[in-house]
């Protein structure tokens, strides 16, 4: 590669805010920079829904071991069930959706 190249793929990679070996990858990848540079922001943004979902999720599981264990200690079923399983399938349905985003890419 020539300096001038060189320094053309750093600008590249400062503008878009990635490292050169990144905009490298997913220009390959992704058709150009300007659409690596738009796929890396969405890939980010779907993985911090996919982390904020992860916490979402833990807390439905301690509520659900919860009512499990009071169900099976009294026998009798827990008032929140039906809420917090709604709830369970509401945050599978927004997983999907960000798994499905990734696989998408930009949109």
């Amino acid at each position: 590669m020539t300096p001038e190249e060189e320094g053309q793929l750093l600008a590249l990679a400062l503008r878009y805010g990635v490292s050169i070996p990144k905009l490298l990858v997913e220009s390959a990848l992704a058709g150009g920079a300007a659409n690596a540079a738009t796929h890396s922001l969405v890939r980010d943004d779907v993985l911090a829904e996919l982390f904020r979902l992860h916490r979402v999720l833990a807390g439905l599981a301690t509520n659900v071991n919860q009512m499990a264990k009071a169900t099976n200690a009294t026998g009798e079923v827990q008032a929140e069930m039906s809420v917090t399983l709604e709830a369970v399938r509401r945050l599978a349905f927004r997983i999907d959706d960000a798994v499905d985003a990734l696989s998408e890419g930009p949109r």
